[in-house]
């Protein structure tokens, strides 16, 4: 196979909201991280330990500005993209590495329920005005009329 392949995929969890940069031409990027858990059972002592792996999502554009209004902090997310190593200088002039993700693909996993807005006041407000609407049984409903001489069959 003469072909090569930079393929990640990734479902964890958002460390941070979503944070947006603008461009002149109208191009935006967002840039969030995710965390990844892995969880195993030391043998020797026999207790469990968890490791976390934190990586840098970068998404581009369209796809930037629905994560941002969208995603939150703590918020279950798939992640599918390739892996991009930048090169940059600090201030003291020393060179750094970045490796992040470029994402070209996201599906969001935590279901609106599950996710911040149960701490939004107007969604508690939305919320309890359609349990009401629930509870109260339409007086429509309860009246049938039997017009069974009109079937058609």
């Amino acid at each position: 196979m003469s072909g090569t392949l930079n393929k990640v995929m990734l479902i964890g969890h958002l460390g941070d909201e979503v944070k947006m940069h603008y461009f002149e031409g109208g191009g935006c990027i967002g840039r969030f991280p995710i965390a990844t858990n892995e969880t195993y059972t030391n043998r020797q002592t026999n207790e469990r330990v968890t490791n976390t792996e934190w990586h840098n999502i970068v998404v581009r554009n369209k796809g930037a500005e629905i994560c941002e209004k969208y995603l939150s902090k703590g918020d279950k997310v798939y992640i599918e993209g390739r892996i991009k190593t930048r090169k940059w200088q600090d201030d003291n002039g020393n060179d750094r590495f970045s490796t992040e993700i470029q994402c070209n693909d996201f599906t969001f996993l935590t279901t609106k329920n599950e996710s911040g807005a149960t701490n939004n006041p107007v969604s508690q407000q939305q919320q309890q005005q359609q349990q009401q609407q629930v509870a109260q049984p339409k007086a429509d409903a309860s009246v049938i009329e039997d017009d069974s001489d009109d079937l058609p069959f």
